[in-house]
C-alpha cells in the first residue's frame, strides 16, 4: 500500500472514533510488513484510564490476528469541529508500544492534516532516547 492510501484509510478510520469528552477524533492504518493494513480509532472513556489511542487499537487489533512486524503507521486527528486538522502525533504509551513491535530506524510514522498534507518520521525521530528490550537484555549480561 502507498503512504497516500494509508493516510486516506487513517482519515476513514477516524470517523469511528468514540470521543464524547474530549471532541478530539483520531484515526490510524497500520501497515503490516506483509501488506496488510489494520485501522484503529481511539475509544474514550468517562475514567479517561480505560481510553485507548488509535494507534495502540490498530496495533492490539494486528497483534491479536497474529502480526508482529509493521513498517509504518499513519495518524490524523483533531477537534470534531475543527475545520482544519493539525499534526496528531501520538502519545508516549503509543510510542512505547510501538517500540516493542516496530524497527525503532526504518518503522514510519506519517501525520497527516490532510490526505496530501503530512510529515513522515522515523521512530527513533520520535522517541530518540527510547526504553526498549535491549535495555533489559544489558542487565542478563
Amino acid at each position: 500500500m502507498k503512504r497516500d492510501e494509508l493516510i486516506l484509510t487513517a482519515f476513514e478510520a477516524r470517523k469511528q472514533a468514540y470521543a464524547p469528552y474530549s471532541r478530539h477524533k483520531v484515526g490510524a492504518a497500520l501497515l503490516a510488513e506483509n501488506g496488510k493494513v489494520y485501522t484503529g480509532c481511539n475509544i474514550e472513556n468517562i475514567a479517561y484510564g480505560p481510553t485507548n489511542c488509535a494507534e495502540r487499537t490498530a496495533f492490539f487489533k494486528a497483534v491479536s490476528e497474529g502480526e508482529r512486524k509493521f513498517s509504518a503507521i499513519a495518524v490524523v486527528g483533531g477537534h470534531e469541529k475543527a475545520k482544519e486538522l493539525d499534526y496528531f502525533p501520538p502519545c508516549g504509551i503509543c510510542r512505547q508500544v510501538m517500540m516493542e513491535f516496530c524497527d525503532y530506524n526504518t518503522f514510519k510514522i506519517f501525520l497527516a492534516k490532510t490526505p496530501k498534507e503530512y510529515k513522515e518520521y522515523t521512530l527513533c525521530e520520535l522517541q530518540p532516547v527510547a526504553f526498549s528490550s535491549q535495555i533489559l537484555q544489558k542487565e542478563k549480561r
